[in-house]
């Protein structure tokens, strides 16, 4: 099974989660060039019972295995195989909101709804202000 990339390299070691929390990416189809963007979590918050109470921890995701969520994309891996899709790491992200900002960025930037070159069928996003205030300062940092 194909890994990850990101900046041209193979990825495949999941960040501290303080660092990283998640990535927008895109899964591209080697043979018909049709592609995909999504986003994936490093961390999900997993509970078990301890001494009769709940207890709450964040764990790994499934994130190295993870090939999308759309039915399409999903049946054409499965007839094509793993090797004729890539899959690129586009955005590291900090937070969910963040993920879930860029993915909705990339989607809108690429216009994934209004072409059949995307798997896309829908794009959905519930994000407020308050939880991209650090994406925010990183931005304001990056411009000249």
């Amino acid at each position: 099974m194909k890994t990850w990339t990101f900046l041209n390299e193979e990825y495949n070691t999941a960040p501290d989660q303080k660092e990283f929390y998640g990535f927008v990416y895109l899964i591209t189809n080697l043979i018909n060039g049709r592609q995909y963007v999504g986003k994936k979590f490093f961390w999900s918050m997993k509970s078990r019972q301890v001494k009769k109470k709940k207890k709450r921890y964040l764990a790994e995701s499934d994130w190295k295995a993870y090939w999308g969520s759309n039915e399409e994309l999903k049946k054409d891996i499965e007839t094509c195989g793993y090797e004729n899709f890539t899959r690129e790491i586009l955005h590291m992200c900090s937070s969910k909101s963040e993920c879930s900002y860029l993915e909705a960025k990339e989607q809108i930037d690429r216009e994934v709804l209004l072409s059949k070159e995307y798997y896309n069928g829908w794009i959905s996003l519930k994000i407020t202000k308050k939880h991209l205030r650090k994406y925010a300062d990183k931005k304001s940092v990056d411009k000249p």
